[in-house]
């Protein structure tokens, strides 16, 4: 067993696991063209990758409830089409530490508003999902399309303890402000992974910066 400060580690998955931005972006532009709204540059669109995806409609594109819903729909349709783990690239050295973890004992959960059935297609298409005690995501299916990170957090941890695991002192890894964000409530510590989409600013509240997974590895495994 390791001496690892924590019992167990959530993972956020877009820009902390994988990079699906090469699919993810040319959908979103497909999406807003139904609507007849011209795509802003990709600088831009990268800042939609995190949240749930019907708020960034809303919040990015104007739309209203029932439209972003609406979009939603035809980017899940899109992406369905495309294959889920198409076009996906997994970061470098991320699979060594998910590997070096489950070696050390450390029960691991995803935390993602991904869609649930997303997440398990890459981690199978990659061989990733055995390193993993529990899975949480986004509900698949409309019921989904609004669940933040708060709500898949609670989950993982749900999940987690479930399988018997120690929850007591976990930790969440994550390139947004959404996942300090949602981990605040369980008054869990956030690793910010730097290599992920996330602007700088947003890794306030972050107990730690990983500039890379060789640093995010010490973090866990000191």
């Amino acid at each position: 067993m390791s001496a690892s400060p924590y019992t167990c580690i959530l993972w956020d998955v877009d820009g902390t696991i994988a990079d699906a931005s090469p699919g993810i972006l040319p959908r979103l532009v497909e999406t807003l063209a139904t609507f007849g709204i011209d795509a802003p540059d990709a600088s831009q669109l990268s800042h939609w990758i995190g949240p749930p995806l019907a708020l960034s409609f809303r919040d990015f594109a104007g739309l209203d409830e029932a439209s972003a819903e609406e979009a939603v729909r035809r980017y899940r349709a899109l992406a369905a089409r495309d294959g889920y783990a198409a076009s996906v690239h997994i970061y470098d050295g991320v699979p060594d530490v998910l590997r070096a973890v489950q070696a050390a004992g450390i029960p691991q959960s995803t935390a993602s508003t991904k869609p649930e059935n997303q997440v398990i297609a890459i981690l199978e298409h990659y061989e990733l999902l055995p390193l993993f005690t529990a899975v949480s995501a986004a509900t698949t299916g409309p019921a989904g399309n609004h669940e933040g990170k708060d709500i898949v957090v609670g989950r993982a941890l749900e999940r987690l303890a479930a399988a018997g695991a120690d929850i007591s002192r976990p930790v969440l890894i994550g390139d947004r402000h959404h996942d300090v964000d949602g981990a605040k409530p369980f008054g869990i510590p956030v690793i910010f992974s730097a290599w992920g989409f996330g602007d700088p600013s947003e890794a306030e509240g972050a107990i730690a910066i990983a500039e890379s997974a060789a640093d995010l590895k010490a973090l866990l495994l000191p």
